[in-house]
Order: structure tokens, then C-alpha cells, then sequence
């Protein structure tokens, strides 16, 4: 299953995404937000993160303006690895060298065509292995305090 969820900037694409998805047999979550009614983004990635996180979901996909908020809020949630996608390259690149759990969209910047190619490349994509030494380099970090 997939969670998904958006603020106000990003809830076309996200609906968009969702059906696609949908429409290919996957099972979504959607976490909101449900109207174009402006709401803070990082009530959204901190819900996709924490579902991706606590309900063992496939991945998530979050979408506001940029993508660039939303990104860094679902990022918070610790044990997520949300990457802002814009294209093919960098989707497939998420998944093979970061095994990214949530991708982040710009709902202002992504077309529905572009924003499925790029859904279809992450799902297409594998992690290589060969990479697991930086993420547990990155899950080291993260359980650091700092101050």
C-alpha cells in the first residue's frame, strides 16, 4: 500500500496520482488533504512519514508547491528517506542509490503526464546493495543528538 498526501498546492496532482495509481491495481492511503483549502504541508509529510514508518506501508508520495517543504518535513520522521523527484533520472536514482521511502512532487511544478512517468520509474526502479553502507551511515546520524 502507498501512502499519499498533500497540502492545498499539491492536491490536484496528488487526486491525479492517486487514481493513476488506482487505475494500475495498487492500493493507496490518503492522508490528505481532501479540498483546496489552504493547510500547512508539514502536517501532511509528518502523516505520510509516520504512516510509511508505523504502518509498514510500500512508500509515500507527498506533493505541495515545490515539493521542497514538504520533503524536508516528511524527512523528520525518523527512519524516512523522502527525495524531491522532478524527472525519470531522479526517480529511479531515489530508489537505486538512496532506497528512498516517500518521493516528493511540486504540484506547481509537475505536470500529471511528467508526474506519472516519474511514479513509474520509482516503481520500476531497484535499490542496489551495493549502497547500504551510506544509509547506515545516514541511520547512525540520525540517531545522534545534537545541540
Amino acid at each position: 500500500m502507498i501512502a499519499i498526501g498533500s497540502d492545498h498546492a499539491g492536491y490536484e496532482l496528488k487526486e491525479e496520482l492517486k487514481k493513476y495509481l488506482q487505475e494500475k491495481g495498487l492500493k493507496t492511503k490518503d492522508l490528505g488533504t481532501n479540498d483546496l483549502s489552504s493547510v500547512d504541508y508539514p502536517d501532511f509529510g509528518r502523516k505520510v512519514g509516520e504512516a510509511v514508518i508505523n504502518d509498514k506501508l510500500d512508500f509515500g508520495i507527498v506533493v505541495c508547491g515545490t515539493g521542497i517543504g514538504i520533503s524536508i518535513a516528511a524527512n523528520k520522521v525518523k527512519g524516512i528517506r523522502a527525495a524531491l523527484v522532478y524527472d525519470e533520472e531522479t526517480a529511479s536514482l531515489a530508489k537505486m542509490h538512496n532506497n528512498a521511502n516517500v518521493i516528493a512532487l511540486g504540484g506547481r511544478k509537475t505536470s500529471i503526464e511528467e508526474a506519472k512517468k516519474i511514479v513509474d520509474a520509482y516503481l520500476s526502479s531497484k535499490f542496489e546493495e551495493r549502497h547500504q553502507k551510506r544509509l547506515d551511515k545516514i541511520s547512525v546520524y540520525e540517531g545522534e543528538h545534537h545541540e
